[in-house]
């Protein structure tokens, strides 16, 4: 009994390189560990506003698609991968900003909830405006992905 209380909480114990090395190849620009526990740290902060974390592929997808506008964080161990891949595009389209962090599990531990979530759009808010602002900056600086040739 002890050896699988271990093996599962080893799975949780894993380093966020680790974890990044798990996720998708395609899955960038990624969250270094110091931007990915702010970003956490604003979805907490967003979650607590209604209506200001859209959360889970559908809704943000509609959402953009009606024009609402934000910064979008990826599950980078979405699975498949091609139920989200189409959606870094569309943001790039519209002008907004995204990033992947590594874990689906990470991201919705983050908002609160015991489930994995693929992808949250967080809206400002005056409650945590000048976090947003600061991530949606950083976010901004990270290198693009870069292009694949066929």
């Amino acid at each position: 009994m002890a050896d699988m209380d271990e093996s599962v909480t080893g799975a949780n114990e894993l380093t966020y390189e680790e974890k990044v090395a798990r996720a998708s190849i395609i899955s960038k620009p990624m969250a270094s560990k110091k931007l990915a526990k702010k970003l956490f740290k604003l979805v907490k902060k967003a979650s607590k506003q209604k209506n200001f974390l859209r959360s889970g592929l559908k809704i943000v997808q509609a959402r953009i698609r009606k024009g609402e506008t934000g910064l979008v964080i990826f599950a980078g161990n979405a699975c498949p991968i091609e139920v989200i891949c189409h959606l870094p595009g569309v943001c790039e389209d519209k002008g907004m900003p995204y990033v992947y962090v590594p874990t689906g599990k990470d991201l919705g531990v983050a908002m609160g909830v015991k489930r994995c979530c693929l992808v949250v759009m967080i809206r400002p808010h005056e409650d945590y405006q000048e976090l947003y602002d600061e991530m949606v900056e950083e976010v901004k600086l990270l290198p693009p992905p870069e292009s694949i040739e066929a």
